[in-house]
């Protein structure tokens, strides 16, 4: 291996290009769009054996990437924002169609107002959309992470498309070291893609069909069912990726829960910081610990079950709102999680960081605060807190 300094966005495009990737589609938007430039001078430098097909928008980019899966080829796109929100409709017709699209997500707010730094709102939009959805910390989990999801989105029991999502600017733009695999590493993990029912002109067949309410509900079935296998086969994945990177991924990452009395669960940057002020905590004698998510969708329920157990309090953080609900969405599937199997846990779902607010060590260990008074207190509570916010 050898190191380099790459941006989050850079580090997507970069593992791309070792994933031999026959096929991109994409449309540039804020703070993405270094992705499939970067991707794109290595296609007019013949670094790449790639079709870069340059559409007038996402619904369009995802519409050809759809294309390009069903005829067997390796195909990756990225986008932002309103981008995603734009392919909402491909969305569900991707997975459906168990096409293994890999996807790079720099999380931004959605307008309006118009505000073009990350939160996590743009894949909140879409949580249900079938696709396997994975968050990453930092740069060099956006690489590592990448090349993964090509492994899992193409495995024969899964088929399905992944995102790898990464917070707009906080991890898009900003440069780190990133420890980068040779080649040939990433080609012997990642074969050539064998095309599980291709479209052939040659053997003609039926995609997408018209599917009335006696069919329609048996595919969403199916659907759901396939899902239930994406744990099995990423364990196996990450499993493989630790023999040729030494680096040991999963559905999640844990640090100071032995004893723990209170917790924080996270996705993306913000668990570094939580990582860092659980740390001082501890080295002062509180019991904290935090839980970072890297597999959104599925969601991994059990394992998360076995991991809060011991706890008495917890706090989860969203960068998103959903609007009209008890709860942000995180929080929502984590108490639909422990519901009846934790029951004395009591709950702080605190949303923060929207539009790009910074979230600081100040507000996070305020957070920690919080949570152990939780924990000592008698009646169970589920809180909603909004941090950082003008009143």
């Amino acid at each position: 291996m050898k190191r380099i300094g790459l941006t989050g966005d850079e580090a997507i495009a970069y593992a791309a290009k070792q994933c031999d990737v026959d096929v991109v589609s994409a449309y540039p938007i804020t703070p993405q769009t270094i992705i499939v430039e970067k991707y794109s001078e290595y296609v007019a430098n013949g670094e790449v054996d790639t079709e870069f097909i340059n559409v007038e928008s996402e619904h369009s980019a995802l519409s050809a990437c759809i294309g390009a899966s069903l005829t067997g080829a390796r195909v990756f796109t990225a986008t932002a924002s309103q981008g995603l929100a734009l392919m909402h409709e491909l969305l569900y017709i991707a997975s459906s169609l168990r096409c293994p699209i890999v996807m790079g997500i720099a999380n931004r707010s959605l307008s309006a107002p118009l505000n073009i730094h990350g939160d996590h709102s743009d894949m909140m939009g879409s949580r249900d959309c079938g696709w396997i959805q994975i968050f990453a910390e930092n740069a060099q989990e956006a690489y590592d992470w990448t090349i993964q999801a090509f492994r899992l989105s193409e495995d024969p029991e899964v088929l399905l498309p992944s995102s790898v999502n990464i917070d707009g600017f906080i991890i898009s733009h900003s440069m780190e070291g990133v420890e980068v695999l040779e080649d040939e590493a990433v080609r012997a993990f990642l074969p050539p893609r064998s095309g599980a029912c291709a479209v052939d002109p040659r053997r003609p067949s039926t995609i997408g069909p018209v599917a009335l309410p006696d069919y329609y509900f048996e595919f969403k079935r199916q659907q759901a069912e396939v899902m239930k296998r994406v744990p099995v086969a990423l364990e196996r994945v990450c499993r493989e990726f630790n023999r040729i990177s030494g680096r040991r991924y999963g559905k999640f990452q844990s640090y100071g829960m032995d004893g723990a009395r209170t917790a924080i669960i996270c996705m993306g940057s913000a668990a570094g910081t939580a990582r860092h002020v659980a740390k001082a905590l501890r080295g002062k004698g509180e019991r904290v610990g935090v839980v970072k998510l890297w597999l959104y969708r599925p969601f991994p329920v059990d394992e998360l079950v076995r991991e809060l157990e011991g706890l008495r309090s917890v706090v989860v953080m969203d960068r998103a709102i959903s609007f009209g609900a008890p709860f942000g969405p995180l929080c929502s599937d984590l108490i639909g999680t422990i519901h009846g199997k934790l029951p004395k846990l009591k709950v702080l779902n605190a949303i923060y960081g929207l539009g790009g607010r910074d979230i600081t060590e100040k507000d996070v260990e305020g957070l920690y605060r919080e949570g152990l008074r939780m924990a000592e207190a008698k009646a169970p509570m589920v809180r909603v807190k909004y941090v950082g916010v003008r009143e």
